[in-house]
């Protein structure tokens, strides 16, 4: 069983060191190394094959939104999880538009951390429940879908893929929700993609969250 390589990085050494041994119970993560701030997590993706940085958002020298946006300019496979106490919705927007995975709390039980890591490896978009509807009441204006619709161009059934990608499911879980095939689903991904103008899955739920697409 092939491990996920994963760097912990946060300013508090309690929270390093009680996450790292938490997360290598499990027997798929193998913990590579651990820094206090962004740069730290660079240098450690620069020395090491790593999977995922599990990052804090507020530190000293270099915070976790200018971490992620240095890692994903370098590495641009390697996913950031945000983990934090803090519900900043602006930090919350600019690391997502930054590349970041998706964003946990460190109130979280471990196993949904494990999960979210997991989730996040293989593509998927995390964002803990509680942040999601901070992003939701963020801006309380009622969107106009079919004025959002028509200026970009998108389909119903885009629309439809594009909620579920917010919420957090897989190219084959939207498939057998909407009774299509994984195929005819990374198909109307790339439309959206390119429609949107976006780089990657989890832009397009940022995407979805601004424009209040999510209900």
């Amino acid at each position: 069983m092939d491990k996920i390589r994963i760097a912990i990085v946060d300013d508090e050494k309690l929270i390093r060191e009680g996450l790292k041994i938490i997360l290598s119970s499990y027997e798929d993560i193998d913990v590579i190394d651990m820094g206090e701030n962004g740069l730290d997590a660079l240098k450690i993706c620069k020395s090491h094959e790593i999977d995922l940085v599990l990052m804090d958002i507020r530190m000293p020298l270099c915070d976790g939104v200018e971490g992620t946006r240095l890692i994903k300019n370098e590495f641009p496979n390697t996913k950031v999880l945000i983990l934090t106490t803090f519900r900043d919705i602006e930090y919350i927007q600019e690391a997502l538009k930054n590349g970041a995975s998706g964003y946990l709390l460190k109130d979280s039980s471990y196993d949904l951390i494990y999960e979210g890591i997991k989730a996040a490896v293989i593509g998927n978009v995390v964002i803990h429940p509680d942040i999601a509807l901070d992003l939701l009441n963020h801006n309380s204006s009622n969107p106009d879908l079919n004025k959002i619709l028509k200026e970009y161009k998108l389909t119903e059934k885009e629309y439809d893929i594009i909620k579920l990608i917010a919420e957090g499911f897989s190219n084959k879980e939207i498939g057998e929700k909407l009774f299509l095939s994984e195929g005819t689903i990374k198909n109307n991904v790339s439309s959206i993609l390119s429609k949107l103008d976006l780089r990657d899955r989890t832009q397009i739920a940022v995407f979805a969250y601004k424009n209040h697409l999510i209900k």
